[in-house]
């Protein structure tokens, strides 16, 4: 082979002469056993050697060299940059040869600049398994990343099993309005807003086959107040005011011959409304009119202001659903009646404070209803009965079991 020659790399960076001097023990013993030329620098350590090939007993290992078929001398140099000019040669081979004459010694070369710059960069074989050298504040958002990436997978997840489930069986009956119907979750109770509750016939006990029959025209103009008196104090639990109602219903039946509870509905004192006749069928006093009863005998004792508010979320929903008139009037009994004082002094006191309170029936003003042809007195179910020849000797000169 003639002319060959190659250019060796330029100096070893400081990381990786450094990192040659960390294990230069290994390279060192490998020089002082294999003779090493003594005057290779030491930033180019392991990068050139020369052997003589036609020396027996030693095998010529040239990696990342040159070597030809016919004798003579090889330089074997880096793999890096090189530049090899041939000419008039044969057998060449550029690339690993490895050639065995007699008796064979293996010795393993690696590249020292190779392994240092992996010391120096932290990626050699030696390092695996050991701390990282990374810093807490990388691993910190690593993990950070991590974490957000499984949280959103997770709601991600919910969120699909969530629309597969109310694709399959529709939307939950609880989410919609609930009220005075029975169109409302069976684990659920009907509610008006501020932990009111409607407390159906079926809930307090009604009896099954009692109910009226006349139906309640909407919407109503004429919202009629009454209490239950006979010193009957306030209910301040469900299961005492459904005992209370089944009792009034009793007496009605029983003793008034109604043939239901005389009033729509009924406030206790615990914040319920407990539905009577309900919206749709007339009241016991007068069929175009809503009668509201409270709980209690209120010539005695006040109101309570759950009471109140329960009132007013029922009418507010009666005006929603065109129950009532927008412009309703609230009446206490006693104006319908001059002969009793239901809904008693205490509660008449806070009512005509209300601002849906008409004066009608009171003094100077006309009887209530007189613009819609009312009689003076409201008893339709009393008249009902009269007319029929329905009559009770024991209600004779007697204070009914409810309002007057």
């Amino acid at each position: 082979m003639e002319n060959a020659s190659a250019s060796t790399a330029g100096p070893v960076p400081d990381s990786v002469a450094n990192a040659l001097m960390s294990i230069h023990p290994r390279y060192n013993s490998f020089h002082q056993h294999n003779a090493f030329p003594a005057a290779a620098p030491v930033g180019s350590l392991g990068a050139r050697y020369e052997q003589n090939a036609d020396s027996p007993g030693m095998a010529t290992n040239h990696q990342n060299g040159l070597s030809t078929g016919n004798g003579g001398n090889t330089t074997v140099q880096p793999a890096a940059t090189s530049v090899i000019n041939l000419s008039n040669s044969s057998d060449v081979v550029i690339g690993p040869m490895t050639q065995y004459q007699g008796s064979v010694t293996i010795y393993q070369y690696m590249d020292a600049t190779v392994e240092a710059s992996r010391i120096a960069t932290g990626r050699n074989n030696q390092n695996r398994g050991l701390p990282s050298a990374e810093p807490s504040t990388l691993r910190q958002e690593r993990y950070f990343i991590y974490g957000a990436l499984i949280f959103f997978a997770i709601v991600g997840f919910s969120t699909a099993i969530y629309f597969i489930v109310n694709q399959v069986h529709g939307p939950a009956d609880i989410d919609r309005e609930i009220l005075f119907d029975t169109n409302y979750h069976r684990r659920t109770m009907p509610n008006l807003g501020n932990s009111h509750m409607i407390i159906e016939r079926r809930n307090w006990g009604s009896q099954l086959d009692a109910h009226a029959s006349i139906q309640l025209e909407h919407p109503v103009q004429y919202v009629i107040v009454t209490h239950i008196g006979l010193r009957s104090k306030n209910c301040t639990g469900m299961h005492e005011c459904a005992n209370r109602m089944r009792m009034l219903q009793d007496a009605a039946i029983g003793e008034r011959n109604l043939p239901d509870i005389p009033s729509n509905f009924y406030l206790g004192g615990d914040g319920n409304v407990y539905v009577g006749r309900g919206w749709d069928i007339a009241n016991s006093y007068h069929n175009r009119t809503l009668s509201v009863c409270f709980i209690g005998d209120f010539q005695t004792y006040e109101p309570k202001e759950s009471q109140f508010s329960a009132l007013h979320h029922l009418l507010t929903y009666g005006v929603i659903q065109r129950k009532l008139a927008s412009d309703y009037k609230l009446v206490a009994r006693r104006q319908t009646k001059p002969t009793t004082a239901s809904p008693g002094d205490m509660l008449y006191a806070r009512l005509v404070r209300l601002s849906r309170w008409n004066p009608c029936g009171t003094q100077a003003y006309a009887h209530c209803g007189a613009e819609l042809g009312f009689p003076k007195v409201w008893d339709d179910e009393h008249d009902f009965n009269e007319r029929n020849g329905i009559h009770n000797p024991l209600l004779i000169h007697r204070k009914s079991t409810e309002e007057e």
